[in-house]
């Protein structure tokens, strides 16, 4: 209860005269009963033209807008067109390795698995010791091995995908991945979407259907698909869109709680286990039947590189915002897309297309409207005070404790956790 909203009332005023059992005495006086404190908060709009309705604050749109004036909001939107543009080399890639005749989706991800491992599970070993980091694998292990299986196998099978069913089919089931990051941060993490992250996502997804409307009408969105295979390959494409959204909100978690170096080097280095028989048993013939060339051997260089950056910046936008924005960050994937193969493959950019990457960018802006300074950074299960989390690099938490920023206590009417953030939301 506020302070300043607190007062006292007497509970009865009794009209009768002092001492009844002295009938001869004329003085009379005001008997009030117990004093008793009442919260006057619900007369917070007479004084406060800002509490007006129902004594809930009604921000004005300077508060609403605030989180765009925060050097973190162009961060976290050049990083994910990055990460976008990133996705897009990759696809480029593969493509080009497969008109060189070298078809390998699961062993052309062991190399960034191999290098993840060298790179951050050699530094976690620098840090923790070698017996800290037995100590840590003994424990810790089992989750690591879960969030692998669900990062190498959402690559596997969305790859696969695009061998048995259309473009357009597999890029509308990969909405899919959204929906369960959204269920799931919902339902486990127990994050609240309030309307304009709501509204955001569905802009987002309304931008990215302008794209594939317009791959339609220039017959780029896949070949010939006999109905068969294209049932199939809508099975693969919708296990691997469940498996990205499961690997998404669990290493959002992940990174919200450990330090970066120990959560990248467990993906490599269980990946490097889990890609590498899945590419024994699955790539084996294709391997053996694959052109192998200078040009192979670069763009497997190229395609290891650019996976590599991608899995270094994925946690960092993650504590920056969440795996909500990452998945709406990448529609504009095709867009960029567009533009490399221009030059690579010789595209031509249909005039929906600057028209679907606006309404994407905008729908980005709409996600963010009403956040305060932490945006997303705050997260809904690490505490008020993000207690619960560790003090590392882009988190919420550090900010706090360089006095960075204040916590406040939620606006009347809003629901805790909602959207991140415990107060300036919409």
């Amino acid at each position: 209860m506020d302070k300043q909203n607190i007062s006292t009332r007497a509970t009865s005023v009794d009209f009768g005269t002092r001492g009844e059992s002295s009938r001869t005495s004329p003085t009379y006086a005001f008997d009030h009963g117990a004093p008793e404190v009442v919260d006057d908060s619900n007369r917070a709009g007479f004084d406060n033209p800002a509490l007006a309705r129902n004594g809930k604050k009604k921000l004005t749109w300077a508060e609403k807008m605030r989180y765009f004036k925060t050097k973190e909001f162009w961060i976290i939107l050049g990083l994910g067109q990055i990460l976008a543009l990133c996705i897009t080399g990759t696809n480029t890639l593969t493509t080009l390795l497969f008109m060189e005749g070298t078809n390998i989706p699961a062993f052309q991800s062991f190399f960034n698995y191999i290098l993840l491992n060298l790179i951050y599970t050699s530094y976690t070993i620098y840090k923790y010791g070698f017996k800290g980091w037995g100590k840590m694998l003994y424990k810790d292990g089992w989750k690591y091995i879960i969030l692998s299986f669900c990062d190498v196998e959402g690559n596997y099978f969305t790859v696969l995908a695009y061998r048995y069913t259309t473009i357009l089919s597999a890029q509308l089931i990969n909405f899919w991945a959204i929906v369960v990051v959204v269920v799931i941060s919902y339902f486990f993490l127990k994050v609240r979407y309030h309307w304009a992250q709501i509204i955001g996502i569905l802009i987002c997804i309304a931008g990215l259907g302008i794209l594939l409307t317009s791959d339609h009408i220039q017959g780029v969105n896949g070949g010939d698909i006999s109905s068969s295979n294209q049932l199939k390959g809508d099975l693969f494409a919708l296990v691997g869109a469940t498996m990205y959204g499961l690997s998404n909100v669990y290493e959002e978690w992940f990174v919200s709680g450990r330090p970066l170096y120990e959560v990248i080097g467990q993906l490599g280095f269980w990946g490097v286990i889990i890609n590498g028989v899945q590419a024994a048993i699955f790539d084996r013939d294709a391997f053996r039947t694959a052109t192998w060339n200078s040009k192979v051997g670069g763009y497997l260089t190229g395609y290891t590189l650019i996976l590599n950056l991608f899995y270094l910046l994925v946690p960092i936008l993650y504590r920056l915002a969440s795996a909500a924005f990452f998945n709406i960050s990448l529609l504009t994937g095709n867009f960029w897309g567009v533009i490399i193969g221009t030059a690579v493959f010789g595209y031509s950019v249909h005039y929906l297309y600057p028209i679907a990457f606006v309404l994407i960018m905008a729908g980005h802006f709409v996600y963010f409207l009403g956040k305060g300074v932490l945006g997303e950074a705050k997260k809904a299960w690490l505490g008020e005070n993000q207690e619960k989390g560790i003090s590392g690099l882009f988190t919420a938490k550090r900010k706090i404790e360089k006095g960075q920023v204040s916590i406040e206590a939620p606006a009347e009417g809003t629901r805790r956790g909602e959207g991140h953030e415990g107060a300036g939301v919409v």
